[in-house]
């Protein structure tokens, strides 16, 4: 499964695809021909289900990072002497990492 930050890279590169085929599409507009024309209509239409595509998948992304961070708000007004807890045995172990250096 990938990670979050596999998944912001490769919404950064979609978007960097999408840019530079729109460019692309913009610099051979004046060229003439019945084959071009077609091609041109063929991309750009792959192009806008691309760009929907990925709004869809930054909304859900945005979606899902909101829920889990209602839970975890939800969570720790429930527990809240657990969630001191387990921040204290984190902030040792970071602790104890940095000095280890």
């Amino acid at each position: 499964m990938p990670t979050e930050v596999q998944k912001q890279r490769l919404v950064s590169d979609l978007h960097a695809v999408v840019a530079e085929a729109e460019s692309l599409l913009r610099a051979t507009a004046g060229h003439a021909g019945e084959g071009a024309s077609e091609l041109r209509a063929k991309v750009q239409a792959t192009l806008d289900r691309a760009k929907d595509n990925l709004h869809d998948l930054q909304d859900a992304a945005v979606e899902r990072a909101k829920a889990a961070g209602r839970a975890t708000d939800a969570y720790v007004h429930e527990n809240p002497w657990q969630s001191i807890g387990v921040a204290a045995g984190v902030g040792l172990l970071l602790g104890m990492l940095i000095a280890r250096r």
